[in-house]
């Protein structure tokens, strides 16, 4: 595991890198649905190789936030509350569906994260975004945007949408021990499922697929690999 990820986080001659070059990354051609699919549970339903937007789908967006906290690179998922619901109960990004009240799918983000996690949107810098994913079981095509702060926010969970904040290390992420696969049974199909174990979490799905993309593009970054 590069040490700049796990030591040297913190400081401001890393950080300023990091930013500057995960900017700059998010502005080329991405690695797009070859990454997300890495982490999509095998072998997908019907005969197209990715999944097609839901009908009538919902825009959504969600927040990947990086920010320093004790010498790591950190951003938070967040337990959602149990409800009645596609994602009840599961590990997420902070986010949700656009509302009226956003001009685009970076103030939904930023919005949704304030909601739920209390980060103050004045305080975080928007690097970019990631590929659209389609999420049929919510019928949403989400937006994850890429933003950094740089100092730990005074996280507060919504209790109604938030069961827990998860502050995961990136070198966490980028370890392959922590990444696991198992056959589950999925509604009506069995099917190997690739996940993330996180903090006694598992983290797949949408989110996993996400988080696939964001991996492959951080990973790619000089700072990262030196």
């Amino acid at each position: 595991m590069p040490s700049p990820v796990t030591l040297d986080a913190v400081a401001p001659s890393f950080s300023g890198r990091f930013v500057q070059e995960l900017a700059q990354a998010l502005a080329t051609p991405l690695p797009g649905k070859e990454a997300q699919y890495r982490m999509a549970p095998r072998p997908r339903p019907g005969s197209e190789r990715w999944d097609a937007p839901p009908g009538d789908a919902r825009v959504g967006a969600v927040m990947a936030l990086f920010y320093p906290h004790q010498g790591a690179l950190t951003l938070p998922l967040i337990l959602r509350a149990t409800y009645d619901g596609a994602h009840s109960g599961q590990i997420s990004f902070p986010g949700g569906g656009m509302e009226a009240m956003d001009a685009d799918v970076t103030a939904t983000a930023l919005r949704e994260a304030y909601e739920e996690i209390r980060v103050p949107p004045d305080q975080v810098q928007v690097l970019g975004q990631l590929s659209t994913l389609n999420v049929t079981p919510s019928n949403y095509v989400v937006t994850p945007v890429v933003g950094w702060i740089d100092h730990r926010p005074a996280f507060h969970a919504d209790p109604y949408e938030v069961a827990r904040i998860l502050e995961i290390p990136l070198a966490h992420l980028l370890d392959p021990a922590n990444f696991r696969e198992e056959e589950w049974q999925l509604r009506n199909r069995r099917a190997m499922v690739p996940y993330f174990s996180v903090q006694g979490q598992t983290v797949w799905g949408a989110t996993a697929m996400m988080l696939s993309e964001l991996l492959a593009v951080v990973g790619d970054l000089a700072c990262v690999k030196e």
